[in-house]
């Protein structure tokens, strides 16, 4: 038997930079012995075993040691044994290194460029110099940024992430990257430096293309420590004495695009050797930042790259590169031709009568521009923005296009895929994979609800409804986890949960209009969480905004126990709802509001139950109890019939263990089939009862 994939928290290997004091571990034992289980565990930190455990717990075991200090490193490795008294080989180790765990940790001065050097779209660079001298032992550096970033040492690219820091609800939480940076180091003088861009903080978001949603200015925030064999440590860190400019990008919008002009380029800027006398100084700046926190999850990276699967001309004449697949990325080509040369590719998930289909973008131009530096060939592809797409049209190439010359270049949150599917039918292995691509593409930072148009905001309701297909292809426990604690933040002081997380897009007070079955990811997901991987410390971190938003829907119902008749999402875009209005639907939105609101109580009273909370363990079952009832008084006829004669009301009373005798859960039963048989048994639910309606026939017992 062998302790194989030992990890630190939400990680596979790599405990670079951890968040917490106390890294809980994780590990897979591997046997050829029938029907092993393990019977106790042994875990060693920096060579001193630290004695047999008896335990089968092998999923977030907590840590042995003592706490971490901030840059503390400690070696790991663990055995485990059976039922017999031989233990296994010690697992390979891994390093666990915690990274700046308080604000005092940080030296650092927030930079920005001048306002009067700053246009306002333009990304920036800033740069620096310093000095090493002796035997380094190891270097790391810490950024972050009011934007999103590049970094580079010495001319060399820093870390594989893209789009860094991420986006979270930046007020109150903004990641920081760890980054070991010990063979980028050289003996004598060092060129530091980073391009940010607006990204999330400052570019376009939403459907009212909304800019600077977070500040005007964009910045950065980082650093280098160099520790030396002697034990001394060296840090450089931004402050006044950076230098700042513009540079070949022109412009750099999540949903626009990237304009780049490579006769700009600024050669080697981020050596030591490079000339920075005619550079404007940077200045302090101080952006609208919460607390600097590790990331729980990975970072989004360049995952896969597909090729041109096909070179379309249109009706009119136009160039169009199908990939095959629907994707979120963007497109590297490389291209000889003339200087000043400008290629523009448009990108689209659609073709519409023969031409690119762009109308669904609405406002978002999603569109990459390149002017040539000519000389010779020349790579490109963007940085600070991404693409949903499938097609991309190409205009102003100079000469035949080479498909060979184009590379779709694939990102999103870097997680582990650990559940597949495959059967004998090739329309539902197609049906499967679009499901795991569009997973990808709407997983980048955020879980959003599209990559392509003006929107790309973290809906709860489509997460909410998502998270349990989502544990089961990926592992996003920590990717999800951190977007709990921005949901958490955003929370009202009342406990309304807003309908997108990060929520600031939509202003100030974003609760202002709350949705059930939106909202209630507040219950959901944690429970899921719990469900899927064992996760104690998100159920326990999230408890309390679970039971803020319980506690707020409880105050908006009052003595009837149910959603008062106001606005709701209900079943939105069911499908026999009229075309100009999605949220028409068969079933009453009240309704739906009232069985979320005993769904969610019943989630917050087992995750006290679990968390130790007897009280109020027994204050929710209570409470979830009575909105039962309430529920069968106002929509269920003793038949077990309700007054939304609809197949998404029965699934939610029955997924949902709404109806109070066996008797009605079986008139309810043959009534969804009756219903689905009228509706040739195709889709005829909305965005609600869709994942619901078959959860809902398996507690039947139907296949």
């Amino acid at each position: 038997m062998r302790v194989e994939d030992l990890a630190a928290e939400h990680g596979r290997g790599d405990g670079l930079g951890i968040g917490v004091v106390a890294p809980r571990l994780s590990w897979i034992t591997t046997t050829d012995a029938p029907g092993w289980m393990q019977a106790a565990y042994e875990v060693e930190v920096d060579g001193t075993a630290l004695g047999r455990v008896e335990s089968g717990e092998s999923v977030f075991v907590p840590w042995p040691a003592d706490p971490l200090q901030s840059r503390d490193r400690r070696t790991v490795r663990v055995r485990v044994w059976g039922d017999g008294d031989e233990p296994s080989e010690w697992s390979e180790p891994i390093t666990v290194e915690a990274g700046l765990l308080a604000p005092e940790d940080w030296s650092a001065t927030w930079i920005a460029a001048a306002p009067e050097e700053d246009d306002g779209a333009r990304p920036q660079h800033l740069r620096t110099t310093f000095e090493a001298a002796g035997e380094i032992e190891r270097a790391r550096l810490y950024v972050t940024s009011a934007g999103v970033h590049e970094v580079f040492l010495n001319g060399r690219r820093v870390g594989t992430s893209v789009l860094a820091p991420g986006w979270t609800s930046y007020g109150s939480r903004i990641h920081y990257e760890t980054h070991d940076v010990t063979d980028l180091v050289q003996a004598g003088a060092n060129g530091l430096g980073a391009i940010v861009a607006d990204g999330w903080w400052r570019g376009h978001l939403g459907w009212e293309m909304r800019r600077n949603v977070y500040g005007d200015r964009i910045g950065l925030l980082a650093q280098l420590e160099i520790t030396y064999a002697d034990g001394t440590t060296r840090t450089t860190s931004t402050g006044p004495d950076w230098r700042t400019s513009v540079g070949p990008v022109l412009a750099a919008d999540l949903y626009n695009g990237e304009t780049y002009d490579a006769r700009l380029e600024l050669g080697d800027w981020s050596s030591a050797a490079f000339d920075d006398s005619a550079w404007p100084k940077a200045e302090a700046f101080e952006p609208a930042v919460g607390e600097l926190v590790a990331p729980k999850g990975r970072p989004v990276r360049c995952v896969e790259e597909l090729p041109v699967r096909e070179v379309i001309t249109t009706p009119t004449g136009r160039t169009i590169l199908d990939f095959g697949q629907n994707l979120v990325g963007w497109l590297r080509f490389t291209v000889d031709g003339p200087a000043g040369t400008e290629i523009t590719l448009r990108h689209a998930e659609v073709m519409e009568h023969g031409e690119l289909g762009t109308r669904p973008l609405r406002n978002a131009e999603a569109t990459d521009r390149y002017t040539l530096r000519g000389g010779g060939p020349e790579t490109w592809e963007p940085r600070f923005t991404f693409h949903g797409f499938r097609y991309a049209e190409v205009v102003g190439w100079p000469g035949p296009i080479d498909p060979a010359g184009f590379t779709a270049v694939v990102i999103h949150s870097d997680f582990e895929r650990t559940g597949t599917f495959t059967c004998s039918h090739e329309l539902i292995d197609q049906l499967h994979r679009n499901i795991v691509w569009g997973m990808r593409g709407n997983f980048v930072s955020v879980p959003t609800d599209c990559p392509q148009r003006d929107e790309r905001l973290g809906w709860t309701g489509d997460l909410q409804v998502f998270a349990p297909t989502a544990s089961f292809l990926y592992d996003v426990d920590g990717f999800l986890a951190d977007w709990l604690e921005d949901l958490a933040a955003d929370q009202s002081p009342e406990g309304a949960v807003p309908l997108v997380i990060p929520s600031q897009v939509f202003g100030p007070e974003p609760w202002g209009f709350v949705a059930a079955a939106w909202s209630d990811a507040a219950a959901v997901v944690p429970s899921t969480l719990h469900e899927r991987y064992g996760d104690r410390a998100t159920l326990e971190r999230q408890f309390e905004s679970m039971r803020a938003w319980v506690d707020f829907v409880r105050g908006r119902a009052g003595e009837r126990m149910l959603w008062p008749e106001e606005p709701q999402l209900g079943d939105w875009l069911d499908p026999s709802a009229p075309p100009d209005n999605a949220g028409k639907a068969r079933t009453d939105a009240v309704l739906v509001a009232s069985a979320y609101f005993a769904r969610s109580a019943q989630l917050v009273s087992e995750a006290a139950a679990i968390l130790g909370h007897d009280d109020l363990a027994k204050e929710y079952d209570a409470l979830a109890a009575d909105v039962r009832r309430a529920f069968r008084d106002e929509y269920v006829a003793p038949s077990g019939r309700l007054s939304s004669d609809a197949m998404t009301a029965y699934a939610l009373a029955i997924a949902f263990d709404l109806y109070e005798t066996d008797a009605q859960r079986e008139r309810a039963a043959a009534r969804m089939r009756s219903l689905a048989a009228a509706d040739h048994h195709h889709v005829a639910t909305g965005f609600v009862g869709t994942p619901i309606v078959l959860p809902a026939l398996t507690a039947l017992g139907d296949t």
